[in-house]
């Protein structure tokens, strides 16, 4: 097997399993805040093991400086998935995984804002057409009450995933495994104060869905990412990066019966082939990238860095 084709197995695995996420949440029927504070605990545990196991934390590079642009990072991804979850809970999984593919357009924005990056003219088209499919898919249920919260749930999501990524864009020379781990750990006390731990008491096999989040979605899941980085170009990441809202429809529908309505089929293409115009166009992109449930185009140059030093 060529080192392409192991590249596209390990990223397809990974966004299949990207997109199982939202049953592994709404499964353990914990509460947003209590999902993410033991996500971060089992995932600190996974990544530290990982990283132990292959000498990583030997030369990390981990500067004071770049540990505190981490840590910061970590807070806005950290709420990134407390806010993801609600909206998971306000609307369904489709719908909360199709407008939170929005975060490229946030980074551009913010990008333009904050790092005063110029816009062109195409980066302004191809935004006009994602808000364009926005309106859409958010007309999907016109009497569900609770879509309009799912979606302004979803939107902070993603609004705090790009406030993230400019944040650990920042944070160089550092192995993307190192960086996730520091923004895990820093989820653990951060999110402490808002977990009921009493309320855990009767979650039975809840447990076996939260700590499936932390060892798959939060360990395994960016292992194989990061690994298959190096072997794939930035386009075909790209597109294998579409698997994961894919999988998240296909999932919502065979396990809670949520199907896609016309008005979403509609406006799904316009968010997609916005996003892929976008982000290969010049969007800015993270140096270290946070662990979220991201568009994962936005992470391959991220990687390549580390890697080549690591050679």
């Amino acid at each position: 097997m060529t080192a392409e084709r192991t590249g596209t197995v390990q990223l397809t695995l990974a966004m299949v399993l990207s997109g199982t996420l939202g049953v592994f949440v709404v499964e353990s029927t914990a509460s947003p805040s209590n999902v993410v504070f033991f996500r971060c605990v089992f995932g600190a545990i996974a990544l530290a093991g990982y990283a132990a196991a292959r000498g990583y934390f030997k030369d990390h590079g981990l500067t004071p400086a770049k540990l505190v642009l981490a840590a910061l990072g970590g807070v806005f991804i950290v709420f990134n998935w407390v806010f993801l979850f609600e909206a998971y809970e306000s609307s369904s999984i489709s719908l909360a995984t199709v407008v939170y593919h929005t975060q490229p357009f946030f980074l551009v924005l913010l990008g333009a804002v904050v790092l005063r990056e110029r816009l062109t003219g195409s980066q302004l088209g191809w935004l006009a057409a994602a808000f364009a499919g926005l309106v859409l898919v958010s007309g999907v249920r016109p009497g569900d009450a609770g879509s309009p919260a799912g979606i302004g749930l979803a939107l902070l999501a993603a609004l705090f995933y790009a406030a993230s990524t400019l944040i650990t864009k920042r944070v160089t020379g550092v192995r993307p495994h190192l960086i996730a781990l520091v923004q895990v750990l820093v989820g653990i006390p951060l999110l402490l104060p808002f977990t009921d731990l009493a309320g855990t008491r009767g979650l039975g096999a809840g447990w076996v869905w939260l700590v499936g989040l932390g060892f798959i979605h939060t360990g395994l899941m960016y292992v194989l990412m990061y690994a298959s980085y190096q072997k794939l170009p930035t386009a075909k990441i790209a597109v294998l990066v579409f698997t994961y809202p894919a999988v998240a429809m296909v999932a919502d529908w065979a396990v809670y019966g949520h199907h896609i309505g016309v008005v979403q089929a509609l406006g799904l293409p316009l968010i997609v082939a916005a996003g892929l115009k976008v982000t290969r166009g010049g969007a800015p992109r993270p140096a270290s990238p946070a662990p979220a449930e991201k568009p994962v185009e936005e992470l391959a140059e991220s990687v390549e860095e580390p890697v080549e030093e690591a050679r």
